[in-house]
């Protein structure tokens, strides 16, 4: 491969985007669907990013098509590239319409119920014009998000990653996993037991591919005993905390969201998980822009005044 062939001006954006469609469609008809051009264009489309590159894609299937080992490669820094150029294009209009660029916000359980919420409402007061979009997913998801520009920063738990000496992170506090419960909880005030004498109980854990998850796994295999068989698999806190609320489900949360919510408590079991390490997450090869910087330090000051005993920031 000549890998000149990627610069010399035949490879365009609209080749890239082509290339990300057709995956997420999985069909070339689905793929013309979605951008509003014909199956031949996609077709003809496709051909030429091809030619120009000098490998196949994707396999041809009587039921679609799949990305190639050199397909998931593109369709992997084609998103990235996209990302980038989706947010310069945000970046600038918003410069021109406010004065201010916008800032998109990944978070997850640790940093959507109290952190976040409150570091915004703070920075909407001293900077009302200053646009912040939030978007909460699971903690994998938003690394990705991260990585292909689709979000400026993170606020929740520090997620161990391959990518990790490509990120930037400020620990904020350690938070242990707490069993949350309804305030009313007929496990309160009784005698702290172990998780084996709530079996019986509605469980709310985590999804299955996330680290919180495989540690609650862990915890059981530890002390010998089945997960439980009444199971809801949530990690968006509206839906949670209304299963908690209107039943007597237990589930493993982050600590403060049990603290803080007058709602909900804690049974007084502690669980010998992993700490979560709670902070902020940037990309070290990317220089956030002003109006990242003004979310990041008031993240940092609402992590210090929320909780005094919290330790001082440190990246």
């Amino acid at each position: 491969m000549n890998v000149d062939r990627f610069l010399d001006g035949r490879l365009k954006l609209r080749h890239l985007v082509l290339v990300t469609v057709v995956a997420d469609e999985g069909t070339l008809v689905g793929a013309a669907k979605a951008m509003h051009v014909t199956q031949p264009v996609v077709t003809r489309s496709l051909q030429e990013i091809e030619t120009i590159i000098g490998v196949e894609l994707f396999a041809r299937g009587p039921r679609g098509v799949r990305p190639t080992q050199y397909g998931d490669i593109l369709i992997e820094h084609a998103r990235a590239v996209i990302g980038n150029v989706r947010a310069a294009a945000g970046r600038i209009h918003e410069l021109q319409r406010l004065g201010m660029e916008p800032v998109r916000v990944g978070t997850n359980l640790a940093g959507a119920y109290s952190l976040l919420p409150q570091t915004l409402i703070r920075l909407k007061k001293a900077h009302p014009h200053l646009t912040v979009s939030v978007v909460e997913a699971m903690p994998e998801e938003l690394g990705l998000q991260l990585a292909r520009g689709e979000v400026d920063v993170l606020v929740g738990r520090i997620q161990p990653s391959s990518l990790r000496a490509a990120l930037r992170h400020v620990r904020l506090y350690d938070e242990p996993v707490r069993l949350v419960v309804r305030r009313e909880h007929p496990c309160l005030g009784t005698h702290a037991g172990g998780i084996e004498d709530l079996m019986d109980l509605p469980w709310i854990l985590p999804g299955r591919n996330t680290q919180l998850r495989q540690e609650i796994d862990e915890l059981f295999d530890r002390r010998g005993l089945p997960l439980p068989a009444n199971i809801i698999e949530c990690s968006t806190i509206l839906t949670l905390r209304t299963v908690l609320l209107e039943t007597d489900a237990v589930a493993p949360l982050p600590m403060l969201i049990g603290a803080r919510d007058p709602l909900l408590d804690m049974l007084p079991l502690p669980l010998d998980t992993v700490p979560r390490e709670i902070g902020i997450t940037t990309l070290a090869d990317r220089p956030p822009s002003a109006s990242t910087r003004l979310l990041i330090k008031g993240i940092v000051e609402t992590a210090r005044e929320t909780d005094p005993v919290l330790p001082e920031p440190r990246s």
